[in-house]
């Protein structure tokens, strides 16, 4: 189908990455399974060999028309994005992403409120690596130009954070770092280029956890990286380097996830966003952290910047202690116990952030809880959020 740059995020969604050469007249491109591919010649084969196998047939690692089709999409959803580069996971595409901006002896500034395994690969492997890592308090905006120093090399951003939701002022720190010449880098996982463009925003590296909205129905790991100008050749060659691939089949589940998600992301917001307000008015409820809610830090920039919510936010309960939090989600109908998010289905986990920061640690009136908002009709959700608020209370005293 022919690209219009100017056609619709919803719209591109459903069309994006179906090129007639790679689906051959149907719908949707079939699953290319590949390891070897085979030359008509000893002449061809080294030819194949010398040239820029991007969109060709080379070696089954370096992708079929299956895996090309996700990844164009993707970079179609992206005004002004050169390219997209897939991985097995979230995690994997961060640190392909990090790997590929960073050497022995640079340092790298990550918001106190990013993802754990984030954090964990930054203090772990880029640390053996030689490569300093220094926190910073996720609202200071404007303010990071404070802390670069003459080591600094690159900013990664979590915009909103994952178990907090602070949200960060993605334009501000951008120019910052274009000013001093350092690259930057966001975890866009909770908005999507849906709600929140982040290579038209100025970020070099947007960053996605496929597993979650893209594919949609919690049965595939998958990450993304898409780079703005400029930037995917030294992205592709780390990948390629570092051995990167994404097996066919799961490449295809995530293209069909990624057909509905403009329409399931809208209902994650609208469902998560009345649900969250209803929390709000709780007495058990100490606070609730949506990025939409006036509550939240950083909701003014939320309102300027993002196009809508997404379905996942927490809440701090107002006293108690973890048993009084296990029963309220250990009694949950329809809510599930588990990690990760972005599918059909609802979820609630204890979450306590505390742990995993330095630098912004904050005293809450009591434990707190994260909710992924599913598809479930969300007057269900509520009447079991009344129950388990009702468990609580019992379980508190």
């Amino acid at each position: 189908m022919k690209h219009d740059p100017d056609t619709r995020p919803a719209t591109q969604v459903v069309q994006a990455g179906r090129r007639p050469e790679w689906t051959g007249g149907i719908v949707n491109p079939p699953v290319w399974r590949a390891s070897t591919i085979l030359y008509d010649s000893v002449a061809d084969l080294r030819a194949a060999a010398g040239c820029d196998t991007h969109h060709r047939l080379f070696y089954g690692r370096r992708g079929t028309p299956t895996q090309w089709s996700l990844a164009e999409a993707l970079t179609e959803l992206e005004p002004g994005a050169e390219g997209t580069f897939l991985y097995p996971s979230g995690v994997a595409a961060i640190a392909a992403a990090l790997l590929a901006t960073l050497s022995p002896g640079d340092e790298l500034l990550v918001p106190d409120s990013a993802y754990d395994p984030t954090r964990g690969f930054a203090t772990g492997m880029l640390a053996r690596f030689g490569i300093a890592t220094r926190f910073y308090d996720p609202l200071v905006g404007a303010g990071i130009a404070d802390l670069i120093g003459p080591a600094t090399r690159a900013i990664f951003m979590e915009s909103p954070g994952s178990l907090t939701f602070e949200v960060q002022d993605v334009p501000a720190i951008v120019a910052v770092a274009r000013e001093r010449g350092l690259v930057t880098l966001l975890d866009n996982t909770w908005a999507t280029p849906l709600l929140f463009p982040a290579i038209a925003h100025g970020v070099d590296y947007a960053i996605l956890a496929c597993t979650k909205y893209i594919v949609g129905h919690s049965d595939v790991m998958l990450g993304s990286v898409t780079a703005g100008p400029g930037r995917f050749a030294a992205l592709r060659d780390t990948s390629f380097q570092l051995g990167q691939h994404v097996a066919p089949d799961d490449a295809w589940l995530a293209s069909r996830g990624l057909r509905t998600m403009a329409v399931r992301l809208r209902q994650h917001g609208d469902s998560a966003l009345a649900i969250a307000r209803w929390l709000a008015d709780r007495p058990e409820v100490a606070a609730v952290l949506h990025p939409a809610l006036p509550g939240c830090p950083g909701h003014d920039v939320f309102a300027r910047d993002f196009h809508g919510p997404s379905g996942l936010f927490s809440f701090v309960l107002n006293g108690g202690d973890d048993a009084a939090r296990a029963a309220l989600i250990d009694g949950l109908a329809h809510f599930g116990i588990g990690y990760s998010w972005g599918g059909y289905e609802s979820l609630a986990l204890p979450v306590d952030p505390h742990r995993h920061r330095t630098v912004t640690r904050t005293d809450r009136a009591g434990p707190m809880i994260r909710l992924q908002i599913g598809l479930e009709d969300p007057a269900d959700l509520i009447a079991d959020l009344d129950r388990g608020l009702a468990r609580f209370a019992a379980a508190r005293g």
